[in-house]
């Protein structure tokens, strides 16, 4: 993997801080913060450099709260290898006056992507209503130890409220102004919008459905590892509605052929651990509207990924998505 000679030098230079000095260390993934693999004397890791913009240090390290009392209760998610002096984080400046970074580690659980494991079983299907009823169990397992959870007084993570999803400034971004729209395609995104912001404000936050969630529970997020489903990437954790994890899972199988028995048996995973109630399921494609959207506003916002050419298919995609919602 190609990866700026300067960044990996800037990550090797921080591995004293974990006594990993002299480890090898190689890129994973180079788009919003940039991963590497860390190997010494048999163990592995994986080092984190964040981006500047997303999160404060307080709510990096309010995430790591978060995922400790989620292990705690019995849920696999990533465990931190901390500092020598005991920290979650250090930050650094990059050379060239590129900004200030916090870097994390954390330890490695070896496996597979379990979006590369659903591909090589593409024709499946009861393979795959397997995993989506592994997956509704998992989201169910963090929705009832979020729900129940004393949230510390000084925690601080993002909400995905109403505001922060379709309100003047949400956290994605103005998805029905980029510029790659045309003008009826704003329209229908503003129609979006409004739609949206309607159904939420009816809902409310009940305190059943709206907690921390994940906000990113898709395949590609979950390791098939020895020991079962390991959840990883928590960098979206923040406040929101549970109806979006879901939603978040199901939005890439929209148009997959099995996709009402992979609804069903997300469902069926998920109540088989916890309460769904009809208002809220009737809610899922409300929030895979959201989803749809929102995402524009999310590429938009990351040029420096060069995925620019996938938005005129997202937008195509988002407004049959709305007209659709709109017509049913």
């Amino acid at each position: 993997m190609q990866i700026d000679e300067t960044l990996l030098e800037f990550a090797r230079q921080t591995l004293p801080e974990w006594s990993l000095e002299g480890a090898q260390i190689e890129p994973i993934t180079v788009s919003e913060n940039v991963t590497f693999r860390v190997d010494k004397a048999g163990l592995s890791y994986v080092l984190r450099i964040h981006r500047s913009w997303y999160h404060t240090l307080e709510e990096l390290e309010s995430g790591l709260i978060w995922t400790e009392a989620l292990r705690a209760s019995g849920i696999d998610v990533p465990e931190p290898l901390l500092t020598i002096q005991g920290k979650g984080f250090v930050t650094r400046s990059l050379p060239g006056n590129r900004g200030i970074r916090h870097i994390g580690a954390l330890k490695w659980v070896p496996g597979d992507v379990l979006a590369e494991v659903i591909r090589r079983e593409a024709d499946d299907t009861d393979a795959l209503c397997g995993y989506f009823a592994r997956l509704g169990a998992i989201a169910a397992s963090i929705h009832t130890q979020a729900a129940s959870w004393n949230v510390p007084v000084t925690f601080k993570r993002h909400a995905f409220d109403a505001a922060g999803l379709v309100g003047e400034q949400p956290f994605w971004g103005r998805f029905w102004e980029i510029p790659q729209l045309k003008d009826d395609q704003a329209d229908l995104m503003r129609k979006a919008r409004e739609v949206i912001a309607n159904g939420l404000e009816r809902y409310g936050q009940p305190q059943e459905t709206y907690s921390m969630i994940h906000a990113d529970l898709h395949m590609h997020n979950l390791v098939l590892s020895s020991e079962g489903l390991h959840i990883i990437d928590f960098d979206d954790a923040g406040f929101g509605w549970h109806q979006f994890d879901l939603a978040v899972a199901l939005h890439e199988y929209l148009e997959h052929k099995a996709y009402p028995e992979i609804l069903a048996a997300l469902l069926e995973g998920y109540r088989s651990h916890r309460p769904l109630d009809k208002e809220a399921e009737a809610l899922i494609p409300l929030f895979l509207l959201v989803r749809s959207v929102m995402s524009l506003g999310w590429l938009h916002q990351r040029p420096e990924l060069g995925r620019e050419q996938y938005i005129p298919e997202m937008i195509t995609n988002a407004c049959r998505h709305t007209r659709h919602f709109l017509d049913t």
